[in-house]
């Protein structure tokens, strides 16, 4: 069986997909550039030599940026492809200037304040203390270096939308109903992009729904494993 590769999103690890990685078998990789990387081009190229000749891939919002360039850098080795609450866009210049703040803050001893800031009103569908504690635990575990690289990673991405129409492999696109960080219209594009792909909006989720809707999101998953 084909392995299965999981990126997590921007300051999240393998908790982030605990819940798919309880439920798939076999076991799914869940893989995390490190942090000495600051671009999405060299992070696709340190996984790809890391990771088995095929796969399947799935990333979450900063893992599903990652994922594309991935595609980008070696389509064929992936043999089918998910994205979740995930954008197929250059960053714009407006999120691009509130970067070097947060970075500062960070540097200065303050990821924890940067990441509640973050967090509080964009993550989840709904308040749910022991996500959002999930959610700071993991940042915290992973330090100021890795927020530092992947702040410059996402800032400098490039935009993917010729990947997308070029990839003819099975793919899911899946979102959270409630997702603002990474909004509806965003999957509707990378949709449209690949007119073969499914499109599966999860009630009652925001941008995590792998921990918010951990049954609705493992079952999508399993359907695109299967297609």
């Amino acid at each position: 069986m084909i392995p299965l590769v999981l990126l997590p999103g921007m300051m999240c690890d393998a908790r982030q997909w605990g819940p798919q990685c309880d439920s798939l078998l076999p076991r799914p990789i869940v893989a995390l550039p490190p942090p000495d990387l600051d671009t999405m081009q060299e992070m696709a190229a340190h996984l790809l030599g890391q990771l088995p000749p095929r796969f399947a891939l799935a990333g979450l919002s900063m893992g599903g940026i990652l994922a594309m360039e991935m595609v980008r850098q070696a389509p064929d080795r992936v043999d089918r492809l998910a994205l979740l609450d995930t954008n197929p866009l250059a960053e714009t210049d407006a999120v691009r200037a509130r970067r070097a703040p947060q970075i500062a803050r960070v540097l200065a001893g303050d990821l924890a304040g940067v990441m509640r800031d973050g967090m509080k009103p964009n993550y989840l569908a709904r308040h749910d203390a022991a996500l959002l504690d999930l959610c700071l635990d993991m940042a915290v575990s992973l330090g100021p270096s890795y927020f530092v690289s992947q702040s410059r990673a996402l800032a400098s991405r490039p935009d993917q939308t010729a990947t997308l129409a070029a990839w003819r492999g099975p793919a899911l696109v899946l979102t959270g109903a409630q997702d603002t960080l990474c909004p509806r219209d965003r999957h509707d594009l990378m949709h449209g992009l690949m007119p073969q792909s499914r499109l599966v909006v999860v009630p009652d989720a925001g941008h995590l729904p792998p921990l918010e809707q951990p049954q609705a999101t493992t079952a999508a998953l399993i359907r695109w494993l299967e297609d």
